[in-house]
């Protein structure tokens, strides 16, 4: 059952449900962007010239809030320039072509004694493995390789330190860097929700996830419960998904603290505080988080990734990817970051139809992508290709608020998208224009299709920039 209000129900063509993952072809060429995340772009710390193996740490950042990336193919690096990222903009990004073997870097081995990783070491860890280090120890590959010769008591490492130096960020779509996410410190939190909703048409990634690798996600999640010192957890999963709920309802029969909640299938359900209210019946408050209601909420894949990265020792460098809609043969692909969507798109047959828009992402939240040479990076959950879509001309407001009715997070964006048009940013920020999330339930719903979202996402931007300027 659903306890938020709004949402809607598209058509949902989950195409590659029925289908195993298939590991996509070792790429000829990565392009890895040094922003695949939320919060400080990483620097380089290879150059054009040098050889790299996979799983070999290439560029980070000395910000607290940022994820390092880590080279996906082993081969030589041949352009550290500016190129595009599916996020729209352009990034400095690492370029390697593949060599002639696959090599992993000596640190990508299976961690030992996995068990003695306690609560005060999640918390420590990164303090003390760093603390008092030489400068040219900070640099390049350094930082990793000295703390672990000079911290041989902690030898097993935090689950948070591990989680930072492996660079991962939430893999459901927003890529907030997971080792801040888990740094509750001062906040008390009881419950881990894992959200395996993926109400996003047509994606799937997720949905085979679960049903492929059920025990490695069930222990990402004690994982993630451990360090941030929850007692309860949930799995929540959309009724559209009911092998996927029987499958992990039966993996924890005997877990008693971890419980899968079947869930009304309808959009948004996989966003945080829709996830929340349905689970825990806990409403985060406008402006808040749900560290402010007791709760973290992590991504099955993102569970996935810690489990590799504490128990196998491997960095985050590859994730699975649904490339669907209009290709010959639509698949759920385990796929190297960095690997751009035309070779993926080739490996699925190349395009059933010349495609009127390519996504990443879904047909809601995704981005429209200006041609298929972009890479694929961290926060790529699908590759949608669309033959045909009917545009609308804009047409004035009715006054009907279905938007608002459709709207999971009780806003107003006919009015937020009004205040942003004549830019009236202010007035906008009074509305909590904020709040929205860009889930795309009111231009979904719009009659007189107004690109309400759009307008939303303009009115946003205006209002942080003006609160980063008021400091």
């Amino acid at each position: 059952m659903a306890f938020f209000t709004g949402g809607v129900h598209p058509s949902y063509n989950k195409l590659t449900a029925n289908k195993e993952i298939k590991a996509a072809k070792i790429p000829k060429k990565v392009i890895l962007p040094l922003s695949q995340h939320t919060g400080a772009v990483c620097e380089p710390l290879v150059n054009v010239g040098d050889e790299v193996k996979i799983g070999q740490k290439i560029a980070e950042s000395k910000a607290y809030v940022s994820a390092p990336i880590h080279a996906s193919i082993s081969g030589r690096v041949i352009d550290i320039s500016e190129q595009l990222s599916p996020l729209g903009n352009k990034v400095k990004s690492i370029t390697i072509i593949s060599g002639r073997k696959i090599e992993w870097h000596g640190l990508v081995k299976p961690r030992e004694n996995t068990e003695a990783l306690t609560k005060e070491q999640i918390i420590d860890m990164s303090e003390i493995a760093t603390r008092n280090l030489p400068a040219s120890a900070r640099s390049k590959m350094a930082i990793s390789e000295h703390a672990q010769e000079h911290a041989p008591h902690l030898s097993a490492g935090s689950v948070l330190d591990i989680i930072k130096e492996a660079g991962i960020v939430g893999l459901g779509g927003a890529m907030f860097p997971t080792h801040v996410k888990l740094n509750v410190k001062d906040k008390k939190i009881d419950t881990v929700i894992l959200n395996g909703a993926e109400c996003e048409p047509y994606l799937t990634c997720d949905h085979r996830l679960m049903l492929e690798q059920p025990d490695k996600i069930i222990n990402g999640l004690k994982l993630i419960m451990k360090a941030v010192g929850a007692e309860k957890a949930y799995i929540g999963i959309e009724d559209n998904k009911k092998d996927a709920v029987e499958l992990l309802t039966k993996k924890l029969k005997n877990e008693k603290n971890i419980e899968v909640k079947e869930l009304k299938t309808i959009y948004p359900h996989g966003a945080e505080k829709m996830l929340i209210c349905s689970i825990t019946q806990r409403k985060v408050p406008p402006r808040k988080l749900p560290l402010d209601v007791g709760v973290v909420v992590s991504n099955v894949q993102t569970a996935k990734a810690v489990y590799d990265a504490v128990y196998e020792g491997k960095p985050l460098i590859e994730r699975i990817v649904t490339v669907t809609g209009d290709v010959k043969n639509p698949q759920d692909m385990l796929v190297k970051i960095g690997t751009p969507f035309k070779d993926l798109i080739e490996e699925c047959g190349g395009y059933a139809k010349e495609p009127f828009k390519l996504i990443a992402g879904g047909p809601l939240m995704g981005i429209a992508q200006p041609n298929a040479d972009v890479p694929v990076i961290k926060g790529t959950s699908g590759i949608l290709a669309l033959s045909k879509i009917e545009i609308e001309k804009e047409k004035p407001c009715i006054k009907c608020a279905a938007c608002v009715d459709a709207c999971p997070v009780i806003l107003m964006p006919n009015i937020i998208a009004e205040y942003s048009k004549h830019e009236r940013y202010d007035d906008a920020d009074k509305v909590f224009a904020l709040d929205c999330f860009e889930c795309g339930c009111c231009s979904f719903v719009c009659p007189s299709k107004i690109p309400l979202v759009e307008r939303i996402k303009k009115a946003k931007a205006e209002i942080i920039k003006k609160l980063k300027e008021k400091g």
